[in-house]
């Protein structure tokens, strides 16, 4: 059955969906009304930072367009991505949606993202509490993700749909000892995500895995290009990249042509960057480069790190643009576009180190032609890692300076 998408979301229509399994289901979904909140991010804020940075020459193409047209982005984080609660009973499975975040996604959520002038929503998905023994994904699962993902179209965003947390030995893990098995449970899982959304226009970007790296290694989060572990592991993603492009391209429809994006090892740029890196072979030369950075990490991501950060310390400005510079030598310069799915600082009690971070990290970025996706996972406080932005029981941004600061430099 066929998803005329573009058309029914605009009309306000039911959709029929596809299920994974290749049956059809007799499940409908109705878009709700959409009202935009005005002036969601409050009055103009006066933490914003005047910068002023170098301008990159980016080629022209239609990929880097495409790239660039999704302007900035925010990750509906712990949210479909949250795995392995052992409450959770299988006939119970949406109750996953909220067992990190707390909250259910609602429409409205949508919408204050739009309002706020996002152009992008990355949705995490974990699948491997949704599948049976033959990785056949629950249709429950999935059509409550297809839901969500057509709220995205119906406020006009682009959507990316990925495959999250199931980097594991009995699900994937990216070295030859578990090739074979993670070939097979991709396989299936890729070939019902590319099914179930076949019809579905460019707004919707395939993601082919998440930080794919080697969990409870020395490695994990460290790339050693000499270490023969670290080498067949960029070998083992250069395959199963491979293999996500040609499993989508293959169910057909508009999934002939979909933007997809790839990461190397652990989706770093030491990952990407490094010539073990191997972008897939694709007829429709429509890839795009997956990263995540963190970056200045002791500023970012390191709880007992600095609270410090300043567009006048150059070091903290260096650690950013030497990470861009690279991703920009390697890829955009010669017309492969990069997307970085994951950044964000989190939350010190330092809002306007924050803002400042904010400020320059996107305007870096676009400089070189590179878009970003703030990692909002819905945490605010705790000794947790508290990047959240927008507060979802009420549909409001607690930090609407620091989404100030993003917007102003986005263009």
């Amino acid at each position: 059955m066929k998803r005329f998408v573009s058309l029914l979301l605009s009309a306000g229509m039911m959709l029929g969906v596809c299920t994974g399994c290749g049956e059809t289901s007799e499940a409908e979904f109705s878009i709700p009304e959409i009202s935009y909140p005005e002036n969601i991010l409050g009055s103009p804020s006066t933490m914003i930072p005047e910068i002023t940075v170098d301008q990159f020459s980016v080629p022209e193409n239609e990929a880097l367009t495409f790239v660039k047209n999704l302007k900035i982005g925010w990750n509906l984080g712990n949210t479909f991505d949250a795995v392995d609660v052992n409450s959770i009973k299988p006939e119970n499975e949406l109750q996953y949606e909220t067992a990190w975040c707390g909250t259910e996604t609602t429409i409205d959520h949508i919408a204050a993202i739009k309002a706020a002038g996002f152009n992008t929503v990355r949705i995490p998905v974990s699948w491997h509490n949704h599948v049976d023994a033959e990785y056949n994904i629950s249709e429950t699962w999935l059509n409550r993700v297809e839901e969500v993902v057509n709220w995205v179209l119906a406020c006009d965003m682009y959507v990316i749909v990925n495959v999250h947390h199931d980097n594991d030995h009995t699900l994937y893990y990216p070295d030859s000892a578990n090739l074979e098995t993670s070939k097979a449970n991709l396989t299936k899982i890729w070939t019902q995500m590319a099914e179930a959304f076949v019809e579905y226009d460019d707004h919707l970007i395939l993601e082919s895995l998440n930080e794919p790296r080697l969990i409870g290694t020395k490695y994990e989060w460290w790339f050693d290009g000499n270490a023969a572990e670290c080498q067949d592991a960029a070998k083992c993603i250069n395959t199963l990249n491979q293999l996500f492009v040609d499993t989508v391209r293959g169910t057909g429809g508009n999934n002939a042509t979909r933007y997809l994006m790839v990461p190397g090892y652990g989706a770093s740029t030491d990952g990407a960057c490094t010539d073990l890196f191997q972008l897939p072979t694709d007829p429709a030369n429509r890839l795009i480069v997956s990263v995540h950075a963190y970056i200045p990490y002791n500023f970012a991501l390191n709880k007992t790190g600095t609270e410090e950060f300043s567009i006048d310390n150059a070091l903290n400005c260096k650690e950013i643009t030497d990470f861009m510079d690279r991703l920009y030598g390697k890829f955009i310069m010669n017309g492969i576009p990069v997307f970085i799915g994951e950044f964000g600082a989190m939350n010190k009690d330092n809002l306007e180190q924050r803002v400042q971070f904010s400020a320059y990290y996107v305007a870096a970025a676009r400089a070189r032609g590179i878009t970003c996706c703030w990692w909002d996972n819905n945490a605010f406080t705790g000794n947790g890692e508290n990047f959240g932005l927008l507060f979802r029981q009420s549909a409001t941004f607690n930090y609407p300076d620091i989404v100030q600061a993003m917007m102003k430099y986005c263009e």
